[in-house]
């Protein structure tokens, strides 16, 4: 059976709660950047350093927050018990491992790895010593998404993540850099096996897909259309999921959650009416309840809202995709 999205608890974690863990982010470009800001913030953690091969970067983000800079990860193997690995993906198998051999806990960005396989390997090797294994799909900890109740299955999804350009994120196809965040959440909510997946996409102004279109059937019955761009001239990220009893519309970037119902009363003979639920979310900052969420698993032993098996489950899938659209 499929994790369920809040998923299962871990062993009780051999760390004490009251001592600082010691924590450090490896690779310090845009995102590992705001990783060590978070960490350098919160009472319970000590940021001891930050590593990046540009020296004048790992230099810069380390001053900024008072901790030491190194160019190599290697000599703080075995002296930190956390990690963020932000570092290109091709890179996250061989860090992330390194990392979970020398006894620490690993939040690795999306996607967990490039392969399976390697996904496999890190998630065996974390069960086996006892550590925390999170994926960084940051948006399951946006407000409207964690607003979601749970008390029914979607019979339909449907999802759109459209941005303009950026040319940082073109190491991956789109499928890889904005539509796995939606596979993410819609594996959780359906919890139910994939019985086929249709795609379709084409290349713009990369050598990969640049617009890409998924149709997924699952075996409950549910279907999700999922489309994602980064050639859009707006940015949109909502999801519609229809369920038996209600419709419910996610708008990730406004942070509004709409559920739709039918009420006790008659909009017409024999007709209930609809009833509309809005809730508007506070601007919060997801990545710091993301490395709260990570920290709390660490000292508690619960387990992580984004498990690596939840990265694995979403990689697989937004890997079988990308087969689909012609890529390797």
């Amino acid at each position: 059976m499929v994790a369920n999205f809040l998923g299962r608890p871990l062993k009780q974690m051999n760390t004490n709660p009251m001592k600082k863990l010691k924590c450090a982010v490896i690779g310090a470009g845009y995102l590992g950047k705001f990783h060590a800001q978070k960490y350098a913030a919160l009472p319970d953690c000590e940021l001891v350093a930050v590593v990046d091969i540009n020296k004048t970067i790992a230099n810069q983000i380390a001053a900024d927050n008072g901790t030491k800079a190194y160019t190599d990860y290697k000599p703080i193997l075995g002296e930190v018990d956390a990690v963020s690995i932000v570092v290109p993906t091709t890179y996250h198998h061989q860090v992330a491992r390194d990392f979970l051999l020398a006894g620490a806990h690993v939040l690795v960005e999306k996607p967990i790895t490039v392969t399976v396989a390697e996904a496999d390997e890190l998630i065996a090797l974390a069960r086996e010593k006892n550590l925390v294994l999170q994926v960084g799909h940051l948006e399951r900890f946006n407000p409207a998404v964690l607003g979601l109740e749970r008390d029914e299955k979607p019979l339909f999804i449907e999802s759109h993540r459209l941005s303009p350009f950026n040319p940082r994120a073109n190491d991956v196809s789109v499928v890889l850099d904005l539509m796995i965040h939606d596979i993410d959440i819609i594996l959780a909510l359906v919890d139910s096996e994939l019985e086929r997946i249709d795609a379709s996409g084409t290349a713009v102004l990369t050598q990969g897909t640049d617009i890409a279109n998924a149709r997924l059937l699952f075996t409950n019955g549910c279907v999700a259309n999922v489309t994602a761009s980064r050639i859009s001239m707006k940015v949109e990220r909502k999801m519609r999921m229809f369920r038996p009893s209600s419709y419910v519309s996610v708008d990730f970037q406004n942070r509004v959650l709409t559920k739709h119902k039918t009420g006790t009363k008659e909009m017409f003979p024999g007709i209930p009416e609809i009833v509309t639920e809005e809730s508007v979310f506070e601007s919060g900052d997801a990545l710091l309840e993301e490395i709260k969420h990570f920290v709390n698993c660490i000292n508690t032993g619960a387990y992580p809202l984004v498990s690596g098996e939840a990265g694995r489950r979403a990689l697989e899938t937004a890997i079988k995709i990308t087969e689909l659209l012609g890529e390797k």
